[in-house]
């Protein structure tokens, strides 16, 4: 078992009736899913996102906490929540990272995986 190791897990969601297509504007939700797998408690401190749509555009988002929030992670422990954001585009994805610093002061970056955000149905 790794000392430092935080597994994100994400899944995705369009959300049609706060989208329309005639504004270019696709709102999608994602739930995530942060667990310690590690053998060290941690705290989440800050979030970076990179979100790409489907016209290559991209908005980089940093900030303290999730959602208001700064979960304390121990060993196997899990923390959800949901956000979302707004595109231009049909398709797009996301990647990023938190920082977590454990209780023994180390600082370390847990990354999230890119996604794909898509209104279902489309053909590219």
């Amino acid at each position: 078992m790794e000392k430092y190791d935080i597994v994100v897990s994400v899944r995705t969601e369009y959300l049609a009736k706060q989208s329309s297509a005639a504004d270019s504007r696709y709102v999608f939700a994602y739930h995530i899913s942060i667990t310690n797998c590690g053998s060290e408690a941690a705290k989440l401190q800050t979030r970076h996102w990179i979100i790409t749509d489907g016209n290559e555009q991209v908005q980089e988002v940093r900030g303290s906490g999730v959602i208001g929030e700064y979960p304390y992670l121990t060993p196997g422990e899990s923390f959800h929540y949901t956000s979302g954001t707004v595109m231009e585009t049909v398709v797009g994805s996301m990647q990023g990272s938190y920082q977590f610093i454990a209780d023994d002061g180390t600082e370390f970056q847990a990354p999230i995986r890119p996604f794909t955000l898509s209104v279902p149905n489309q053909v590219h």
